[in-house]
């Protein structure tokens, strides 16, 4: 987790290295406690990077999943899941090729208010719109976390934080 919280209204950006596959990452943004409180407040239970405890705990953030990697030749993913209840809110194909890379690949998020989209090397993956109804309460500023599930190898290029226009 990055030790420093962000308000809405930002995009994100890095650059993104795979190695060696397969493997997952993911991308959390947004996270706060499930009554506002900061991420690392000590109220909040203990987390020990068990994936339940980010979707089924006592947070609340977006997560986006991409350079999902398993058995060779399916069709790769991106998804978005907002938590808490792991919802899955958004979906669309990944870009990036499966056995020969040619990196860096530029990722992007952008959250404004109720919107995200997601983009690799500018191609817009999928954007969303919350309601603030179906999935739990709309969700605004946070803390940010990179995850990234063994046995991928992979390098991350600089992170990139800039305000976005309302």
């Amino acid at each position: 987790w990055c030790p420093v919280e962000f308000p809405d209204n930002v995009a994100f950006s890095w650059d993104f290295y795979p190695i060696c596959q397969p493997g997952l990452c993911m991308f959390w943004f947004a996270a706060k406690g499930c009554n506002g409180e900061d991420l690392f407040d000590p109220r909040l239970k203990p987390r020990s990077g068990e994936y339940e405890q980010y979707t089924h705990g006592d947070i609340n953030a977006f997560h986006a999943s991409y350079f999902r990697r398993g058995a060779p030749g399916g069709f790769q993913l991106c998804n978005l899941r907002k938590s808490r209840g792991f919802y899955m809110v958004a979906q669309g194909g990944d870009p990036i090729p499966s056995f020969v890379y040619d990196p860096p690949y530029r990722i992007q998020v952008i959250k404004r208010g109720p919107e995200v989209q997601f983009s690799i090397q500018g191609l817009v993956i999928y954007y969303f719109v919350d309601d603030g109804r179906r999935c739990g309460p709309l969700l605004g500023g946070g803390r940010i976390g990179f995850r990234q599930m063994a046995p991928l190898v992979a390098e991350y290029g600089p992170l990139t934080v800039r305000r976005v226009e309302v």
